[in-house]
């Protein structure tokens, strides 16, 4: 039985399908760890999300902030991007299936030694915290008025987490933290302009895995999220977003049995995605 966790997918179904070939992935014997943005950006969302849903037990998907977005596209909350690819989702016959298995994914998951989230813990946050938060949050998107949710997801405020928050307010922290972080203070608070590197950091914040006194510190975290970072060399920290849709690579890792130890693998992407602002990894 081999355990892998795989990075940003984005809609890049024949990458996913060559990485899994690679990897002699069977159903039976394997379990696959997607750590969010199955969807948008690459040629074919619909199916990976099919290929995905058809692993069910196999494969466990995180939440990433392309998929939230997808479910508010769907539900008129928010207008498609001229970038965005998920119209095969929102047109397919089997549209509905898709999106409650969508929206049903968990956001946070704490498996063989290692933390999974989308984009980030804020460090006020130890391992229980994380868990407890993600609840809360899956709780929201599996609730019968989960739409009501979205209508209130969007935004940079709060910044900054409080176990006081309530309501919409508290979700949203919570949202932007586990699917937008990158940058924080020393304090925790937020910053969500920045899309550079971790030496891109602008004044007064950090990579957020970098916080002294970080609550999760030593606690291994994998994350996607963040294709531009580069090689960050630390057993308790694995960034996976290796910009498979700006020609960059899709990445496994493989968790072996020594605690924060991987084997990784990589399968080479073409590129779907101009550049802009995003650059893939140079360390590949």
């Amino acid at each position: 039985m081999a355990l892998y966790m795989i990075g940003d997918v984005q809609g890049c179904d024949e990458p996913l399908g060559r990485l899994l070939d690679e990897l002699d992935f069977s159903p039976s014997r394997d379990t696959l760890y997607l750590l969010g943005d199955l969807v948008n950006r690459g040629p074919a969302s619909l199916q990976v999300l099919r290929r995905l849903m058809a692993l069910e037990g196999a494969a466990h998907s995180l939440l990433g902030n392309h998929d939230l977005h997808l479910l508010a596209a769907a539900h008129g909350v928010r207008k498609l991007h001229r970038s965005d690819t998920v119209s095969d989702i929102l047109d397919a016959p089997d549209r509905v299936a898709l999106l409650d298995w969508l929206r049903r994914r968990p956001m946070a998951l704490f498996e063989h030694g290692w933390l999974m989230v989308h984009a980030g813990v804020l460090p006020q946050w130890d391992v229980a915290d994380t868990l407890a938060r993600a609840q809360e949050l899956q709780g929201a998107l599996r609730s019968p008025d989960w739409p009501g949710f979205l209508q209130h997801m969007y935004g940079n405020e709060p910044a900054f987490w409080s176990d006081a928050l309530q309501g919409a307010d508290r979700l949203r922290v919570v949202v932007n933290a586990f699917t937008r972080l990158r940058f924080c203070s020393a304090q925790g608070v937020m910053e969500f302009e920045t899309k550079e590197g971790a030496d891109g950091a602008p004044p007064g914040f950090m990579p957020w895995f970098d916080v002294p006194g970080r609550r999760t510190t030593g606690v291994p975290v994998a994350f996607g999220h963040w294709s531009t970072l580069g090689h960050v060399q630390r057993e308790d920290v694995l960034p996976l977003d290796t910009g498979c849709v700006w020609g960059g690579c899709l990445t496994a890792a493989r968790i072996l049995s020594t605690p924060g130890q991987v084997e990784r693998i990589d399968v080479r992407c073409p590129q779907t995605q101009k550049p802009e602002n995003k650059k893939p990894r140079k360390d590949l």
